[in-house]
């Protein structure tokens, strides 16, 4: 049987599941669940916490395409090095021996060349485009959440150090990726974000952004993939992949199992124990960030970016959400209050009119960090199992398009264009 999808032709496998357990509850794993019931197919979602528990609860909420790039870089590697000797710098590595961790970021480093980038950018490229209007058809059909239409002002405290993003900005032009942006001067900044202070020389708006509040936008998924007949089951970390007469059971450590046609493992940071038995040589690591809320003397108008510092701000609930680091740890350590001192010091002399003094929402969650930048969406070697995970700081803003192009392979069994870069087992 062959289906036209947004204008190519679609060939459909005999057997399209009727069943599929997705394994993680995040932006990604319901997006995907949200996507397959648009297709007809049952769905039941795992998660060893609950909804939003890892790292789509606290980010900044971006949704922002034209920052949609790969990490590695030359200049992040040179950057890199430099943290190493700097506390308080926005990455951190610890320095306790680790030989995985170790072994991930030299892979890391190797994909530090501009060819590398450069190729990253065309594989991003199509799905970035798409990214939005994916997020349309969500809040078009029963998630009540809003996206929030916003430029992101990016603010430097010397007007030297916009060089940087002024590069960037033109590699993503030169690479055929939309941004828009315009630079204004220090004086001028206050009118329009009255957050950052006059310490600022110069800042450039980047236009056709978005905002979500991410916690509010995962539980309206969330529920949304209930109301339409699916299964929401918290508690369950899965153990195991097994196939058998009644198609894909996945196991957990404790109580029952849940079978079903097919399963997609989309568990954020946590991917790697379930996705090396598949075939999935990529490995993940997580990358921590760290993120709090504080109240402001009046309305935050958009998002704020400090690239000096790597410190994401947002509008949240009336309040201001400030995140920031790349803490290269294990997803499970503890909250580092050291690492939420470093910001605070950090974006203290750039912002005005905030009560640092009843900060709340202290928060730390992991992002799912691929050696070459780019995520894992699409099948494995085990027949019906599937991997969407990998999206490192992009989770958010290309979560529903996952789910979009993932659904589509599942179901009519033919990997989307759009996705073919990011095969898992590549």
């Amino acid at each position: 049987m062959c289906r036209l999808v947004k204008g190519r032709v679609v060939v459909a496998e005999e057997k399209s599941p009727r069943s599929v357990v997705v394994v993680g509850a995040g932006m990604v794993g319901l997006s995907v669940a949200w996507f397959l019931q648009e297709r007809g197919v049952e769905v039941t979602v795992v998660d060893r916490a609950g909804v939003a528990a890892g790292a789509s609860w606290g980010n900044a909420g971006w949704l922002s395409p034209g920052l949609a790039i790969p990490l590695p870089e030359p200049s992040v590697l040179r950057y890199g090095m430099r943290s190493l000797l700097d506390r308080d710098a926005p990455l951190y590595i610890p320095t306790k021996p680790d030989p995985r961790l170790w072994a991930f970021l030299t892979k890391f480093a190797t994909h530090c060349t501009m060819r590398q980038w450069e190729r990253g950018m065309q594989s991003y490229r199509p799905i970035n485009a798409l990214c939005l209007d994916a997020f349309d058809v969500l809040t078009s059909n029963g998630v009540e959440a809003p996206t929030i239409e916003a430029p992101i002002m990016a603010a430097f405290e010397k007007a030297g150090q916009a060089d940087d993003l002024r590069r960037e900005l033109e590699l993503i032009l030169r690479s055929g990726q939309e941004i828009s942006f315009t630079e204004i001067p220090g004086d001028k900044v206050a009118a329009e974000v009255p957050q950052i202070s006059s310490n600022v020389e110069l800042a450039i708006r980047l236009d056709g952004q978005r905002y979500i509040d991410p916690g509010a936008f995962t539980q309206s998924l969330a529920d949304a993939v209930v109301a339409r007949g699916g299964r929401i089951r918290t508690g369950f970390t899965a153990r195991n992949l097994r196939h058998g007469a009644r198609g894909v059971t996945v196991e957990a450590y404790a109580g029952d199992p849940e079978h079903a046609d097919a399963v997609v493992i989309a568990t954020g940071a946590w991917l790697n124990d379930l996705a090396r038995p598949l075939g999935v040589r990529t490995p993940v690591q997580a990358g921590r960030g760290y993120s709090f809320t504080v109240p402001t003397e009046q309305t935050v108008p958009c998002p704020i970016y400090f690239p000096a510092t790597r410190v994401a701000c947002t509008p949240y609930q009336g309040q201001l959400r400030v995140a920031g680091t790349m803490e290269f740890r294990s997803p499970d350590h503890p909250l580092d209050t050291g690492r939420v001192a470093s910001i605070i010091k950090a974006s203290r002399p750039l912002l005005t009119g905030v009560d640092w003094s009843k900060r709340t929402d202290t928060w730390v969650g992991p992002r799912p960090v691929t050696p070459d930048g780019l995520p894992l969406i699409g099948g494995t070697r085990v027949p019906s199992v599937y991997i969407a995970g990998g999206h490192g700081m992009w989770g958010v803003t290309l979560g529903p398009v996952t789910g979009q192009l993932l659904a589509e392979q599942i179901v009519l069994g033919k990997q989307p264009a759009e996705l073919r870069a990011f095969s898992p087992t590549r």
